[in-house]
């Protein structure tokens, strides 16, 4: 499987488009552990990526990824801004010079990504955070892709251990930022970060489902 720049950009578009309709959904799951604006300041970097993507023309998926990151920091003042400019930034950094993405071009991306995540923001897993979705979900992507997995039940596979590393943080105590201050009143709650992570990756599995049809 190949994918355009031009596809690319659909994708990331959709992923926007998704985070917009979960924004109020969002933000209520912040409201239970946090300061209530997850799915407002997430909305806001994806609709400026988004509008980047209308208006970007040069033929390099690294330099486009590169881009949306700084797109989404300017826009994005909370910790979230950093830790998705690091993943796309870095992402970026593995496809740099390409106008089409192979299908280990593609896991390679979200390999880096996570992994300026997990750099930047120096969570683990069971602190109660994206990266109890995020990592979860690429430790099974790269297991798939050395089964021999193609790229789409690869991702299939990560999106479900993501969706599990997601449902888990219910039960979790908080160990980073705000929410860490409430102790076991943050029990019984999802984190934000970590739906949100699960949404990105699904709705990507799913547009290169489409793409793929």
């Amino acid at each position: 499987m190949i994918v355009s720049i031009v596809q690319w950009k659909q994708i990331f578009a959709s992923i926007a488009d998704q985070i917009e309709i979960k924004k109020d959904e969002l933000s209520e799951l912040d409201r239970a552990v946090g300061d209530g604006d997850h799915g407002v300041t997430m909305s806001m970097g994806w609709q400026a990526i988004k509008e980047r993507l209308a208006t970007y023309e040069t033929e390099d998926v690294g330099a486009l990824c590169k881009e949306m990151g700084m797109t989404f920091l300017d826009v994005v003042g909370s910790s979230v801004g950093p830790l998705y400019a690091t993943a796309f930034i870095r992402g970026g950094g593995t496809v740099r010079g390409k106008s089409e993405l192979n299908e280990e071009d593609i896991v390679q991306f979200w390999i880096a990504a996570v992994g300026g995540i997990g750099e930047r923001g120096k969570a683990q897993i069971g602190d109660k955070t994206m990266m109890d979705a995020w990592l979860p979900a690429i430790e099974a992507l790269k297991q798939a892709r050395e089964e021999g997995k193609g790229l789409i039940e690869s991702l299939q596979v990560a999106v479900a251990a993501g969706e599990a590393g997601m449902k888990s943080t219910a039960q979790m105590l908080s160990q980073k930022g705000r929410s860490s201050r409430l102790g076991e009143r943050a029990v019984g709650h999802l984190d934000p970060g970590a739906v949100s992570a699960h949404l990105i990756l699904a709705a990507f599995t799913e547009q290169i489902r489409g793409m793929s049809a």
